[in-house]
């Protein structure tokens, strides 16, 4: 081989190694920061491809997450701004496994996993073990 050849394997493996570095997926790391607060399903597509559009959600879903557990909790905002906490409330793990960030549920009576597929700071998408995907948007305080 001459110097001409080995400048364009060089340059052609540049270019491959920027292409898959450009179609790779999130740093899912760098989820966990946004996950905490007040979370609003704008809408679900199931499995089978059906999609539910939320237009109005009476209850909230609260994440807080310290270190690598977590727990969620459901609210309903009140007129006054605050938040009635409901009982619904789970704790869960946070583990990164096979290049995803899982949230690993467990109570009494059951135990699943979600993946969590974006976090950033306008919103979150959280798939469950049946596929479904649901599409969060941060909450927005009511107007009256």
């Amino acid at each position: 081989m001459n110097v001409k050849s080995n400048h364009k394997i060089a340059v052609t493996l540049v270019f491959f190694l920027t292409f898959l570095a450009s179609c790779s997926s999130p740093d899912v790391t760098s989820f966990k920061p946004y996950i905490s607060g007040y979370w609003e399903i704008e809408r679900v597509v199931l499995s089978n491809g059906a999609e539910k559009n939320y237009n109005f959600n009476e209850n909230i879903d609260f994440f807080e997450i310290k270190d690598s557990t977590g727990i969620r909790k459901k609210v309903r905002p009140k007129l006054d701004g605050g938040f009635t906490i409901t009982k619904n409330s789970e704790s869960f793990i946070l583990k990164m496994e096979n290049d995803s960030l899982r949230m690993y549920y467990s109570t009494p009576f059951a135990s699943w996993k979600e993946t969590v597929i974006l976090a950033k700071e306008s919103q979150i998408i959280i798939k469950n073990e049946d596929g479904n995907m649901y599409f969060y948007k941060p909450y927005q305080k009511l107007d009256l």
